[in-house]
């Protein structure tokens, strides 16, 4: 889940994948260019406002379905629970991992919960369409950008990112922006779930 939930960057997201690593390695770049003081800059090209305007779009669309979906079928005895055969924070582990694999990966959901309802059929179609294509715009408009812009020589001020410096950034900025946005439906879900069950007490 966590996995799927970070835009399976680390593996399984094959294109997928790959954009969303370079989301991730856009916000680094953008956020190492502040700390020296210069405009940022990737593979030659300057990285502007409008470029991180685009990708915190993209990194902003992705948890807003998600945790959306989620919260409204939390709070709906009638529509949303009633599919839930398991209660407690393995309930919500369901139904948080029916929306994020439909958003991010290919629709699957546990066993525990039966999404053949009216409610689920249309937010989980919905969630499949904006996870398949409406992220693909800011995507495809950074894309086009950066192509549009001329290739400019790297200077003393350019940070490198072929260097241990960068990828602890770029692993920093992965689990700041990306892991803490999903950290709080996690801890009341799959990872209370595990303390619990650690603790003698199944669902």
């Amino acid at each position: 889940m966590v996995n799927i939930l970070l835009g399976e960057i680390v593996f399984g997201g094959v294109g997928a994948g790959l954009y969303g690593m370079l989301i991730f390695v856009v916000m680094a770049v953008f956020i190492a260019g502040l700390m020296v003081g210069r405009t940022p800059e990737y593979l030659g090209k300057k990285i502007e406002g409008y470029d991180v305007q685009l990708a915190m779009l993209y990194l902003l669309i992705f948890p807003l379905v998600i945790l959306v979906f989620s919260a409204i079928s939390v709070l709906s005895p009638s529509f949303g629970l009633s599919s839930l055969t398991n209660h407690g924070p393995h309930g919500l582990s369901e139904i948080l991992y029916a929306y994020t694999s439909a958003t991010g990966n290919n629709g699957s959901a546990f066993g525990g919960l039966s999404p053949n309802t009216h409610w689920y059929n249309t937010t989980l179609g919905i969630a499949m369409f904006v996870g398949r294509f409406l992220m693909l715009i800011p995507m495809l408009a950074i894309a086009g950008n950066l192509a549009s812009k001329k290739s400019i020589p790297p200077s003393a001020g350019t940070f490198p990112v072929t260097t241990p410096l960068f990828t602890v950034l770029l692993t920093s900025v992965i689990v700041i922006v990306g892991a803490l946005t999903f950290f709080p439906a996690l801890s009341l879900g799959p990872i209370l779930e595990h303390l619990l069950l650690r603790a003698g007490h199944s669902f």
